[in-house]
């Protein structure tokens, strides 16, 4: 039982991680009848800023920090826009879950609470993750 205590510590921080998906980009993309379009210039703004991409491009958003807006613009193609809430995109690691468990063999009967808790979110305002691809539909004029 005592070493089960000392190794506690260690299994804990094996089992932290956090939501790198803001960290690594958003990757945008244009398309239009399922054909993608390379070339349009869009304009990614959140909480934290707001950077130009030509498609097909990634953007460092440098963090979850409110909604992720895009506005996509290219010649003979109507202004898009596309709004994403960060609230909307399920994430394994943004939430706080519980695990109750038992098991037992060779005469011993065992027992286990686990737990994680979100780490690292992305400061105020945070509340789940960017997609990794955001595909924003043009249409023709």
């Amino acid at each position: 039982m005592r070493y089960l205590i000392l190794a506690l510590p260690f299994a804990l921080a094996a089992c932290a991680s956090t939501n790198n998906v803001a960290e690594k980009g958003v990757t945008i993309e244009t398309v239009s009848r399922n054909q993608v379009i390379t070339g349009a210039n869009c304009t990614v703004s959140n909480g934290n800023g707001s950077w130009q991409v030509t498609t097909p491009g990634t953007v460092n958003t440098g963090g979850v920090n409110g909604d992720l807006r895009v506005v996509c613009n290219k010649a003979g193609y109507r202004t898009s826009e596309f709004m994403f809430r960060p609230t909307a995109y399920p994430v394994a690691s943004s939430g706080t879950s519980v695990g109750i468990g038992l098991g037992g063999g060779g005469r011993h009967v065992g027992g286990g609470i686990g737990f994680s808790l979100p780490i690292g979110g992305g400061g105020a305002g945070s509340g789940g993750s960017y997609p990794p691809r955001v595909a924003v539909e043009m249409s023709l004029l």
